[in-house]
């Protein structure tokens, strides 16, 4: 059982809304230090989750821990120094620039009254090199493509400079070169500048192959959580997923990749 130290932490949590309830009694503790991957069918509560532990949708019961505090009880402003969301559909204002809205993400860190900073405009910069989108700075965001579009997203994230990021499907919309270089910088974020990342994710060899953490749910339950060289088996992706698969070790990463049977294969 991990440490209850952990800046992150869902305690007892009962989700859900509009009258349907998602999950119950649900517990997680996110690791300090990790890029932790959620994964599970569609439905089974992974968004849900991570819009409670953001506070963009409260638990109907229990409470979201951030630093060992109930995170209902911290300012917006607070939380927003201390955690960077990306939810899976953002609306920009109209007319708004690429570099406009890159820059909104540093407002959590700007007094009141307070003037543009050289250092938010280096994280401003520094954001939006590492998400591509610096050679369209002034272009309109309501003027690019889904995949451009995501990419601004990200970089308003990331000009946050919190030491935790949640990011919500955040490969939807992107081409494979793009969700490759978006994984790779999720990597870089947490392996060279120490961030803490938990992530949504559909594609499963994607999951395996840049987590550090794996947790598998499914019907607002976890069925399995640890590293996924330790978890992943056919056995597990059966039960979450419902799909007969083999495991063969990713010849690159060397980390677990399922290949799915097909009907009459065994």
């Amino acid at each position: 059982m991990r440490e209850k130290s952990a800046r992150l932490q869902g305690d007892a949590l009962t989700l859900g809304y509009e009258k349907k309830i998602v999950a119950e009694a649900l517990s997680v503790t996110i690791p300090d230090g990790e890029l932790t991957v959620i994964i599970g069918p569609n439905a089974c509560g992974k968004s849900t989750l991570l819009r409670a532990l953001s506070r963009l949708a409260p638990p109907l019961k229990g409470q979201v821990l951030l630093d060992g505090e109930a995170i209902s009880r911290l300012s917006t402003k607070e939380v927003a120094r201390r955690l960077g969301l990306l939810p899976q559909s953002s609306q920009a204002p109209s007319g708004i620039s690429v570099s406009e809205l890159v820059a909104r993400g540093r407002y959590p860190h700007q007094p009141l009254f307070g003037r543009w900073r050289d250092e938010d405009e280096a994280a401003v910069q520094q954001a939006m090199q590492a998400t591509g989108v610096a050679d369209i700075a002034a272009q309109p965001v309501d003027q690019l493509s889904g995949g451009q579009r995501q990419r601004v997203w990200i970089a308003m994230v990331l000009a946050q400079q919190t030491p935790l990021l949640l990011l919500d499907e955040p490969t939807t919309w992107l081409d494979i070169t793009h969700q490759i270089e978006l994984l790779e910088l999720m990597q870089d974020l947490n392996q060279q500048h120490h961030r803490t990342l938990v992530v949504v994710l559909h594609d499963l060899n994607q999951a395996c192959r840049y987590a550090t953490h794996l947790i598998a749910m499914r019907s607002g339950q976890i069925v399995a959580e640890g590293r996924p060289s330790e978890i992943v088996t056919p056995e597990l992706i059966e039960a979450v997923y419902g799909l007969r698969c083999i495991i063969v070790e990713d010849p690159v990463a060397h980390t677990p990749m399922i290949v799915p049977l097909g009907r009459g294969r065994n």
